[in-house]
């Protein structure tokens, strides 16, 4: 073999680790599937499982957004109302009725919540499901202390199975384009930093693609 020859085999050689290392780098990226590493940044900003936590940790994060379903019900002066009036806006809307402790026990958080980040950004759309309708649920929020949040009904009782909640109080957050973030069951001290934590990031995500 001439001496040319020979002094190519080391060259040859480091080429091929090289090669190889990044091929094995590249595995890893794939998280060991096998595949080339194909992924997608979240956007800044947005929702995501580490933000359920503390006081909202039985938040549920969806991992696919769908439009929620279309709803109706009424306002305190009894004008129809439906969710595709708040589109652009992000809305934590709020499942209750009368006859629900914990909905009782919840309603003063989610008043301070809206006192506290209700902006042209937010809201907190808190829709009674009492089949007495909107005399009897008046009532309730004054009796609770809750003057920031405005009255709405739905004495048909549609927005349970419409959303499928299984229960009171229930608590679906919704993104600017209409579709479901995610959603908690159950009350929640949606007044406490976790909870604002949780809105803040959903409020300051870039608008997704619909």
């Amino acid at each position: 073999m001439s001496e040319k020859a020979r002094n190519r085999k080391p060259a040859i050689l480091i080429v091929a680790l090289a090669l190889i290392a990044a091929g094995l780098g590249v595995y890893l990226k794939g998280e060991g599937n096998g595949k080339l590493a194909t992924t997608t940044p979240s956007p800044q900003g947005a929702v995501s499982r580490s933000l359920a936590t503390g006081a909202v940790a039985a938040f549920v994060v969806k991992g696919e957004r769908k439009p929620v379903p279309e709803i109706a019900f009424t306002a305190e002066n009894g004008a129809a109302q439906s969710l595709s009036q708040w589109k652009g806006r992000v809305v934590l809307v709020n499942l209750w009725a009368t006859w629900c402790a914990p909905c009782r026990e919840e309603m003063p958080a989610l008043t301070a919540l809206q006192s506290a980040m209700g902006s042209p950004d937010f809201e907190v759309v808190a829709i009674s499901v009492d089949r007495k309708g909107l005399e009897a649920s008046a009532k309730f929020l004054q009796e609770v202390g809750a003057t920031s949040l405005k009255l709405y009904a739905d004495p048909s009782t549609d927005a349970l199975s419409k959303f499928q909640a299984v229960g009171l109080p229930a608590s679906i957050l919704i993104d600017r384009q209409g579709r479901e973030i995610g959603r908690l069951l159950g009350p929640a001290e949606w007044n406490s930093d976790d909870a604002r934590a949780l809105i803040k990031a959903a409020v300051e995500e870039p608008a997704l693609a619909p």
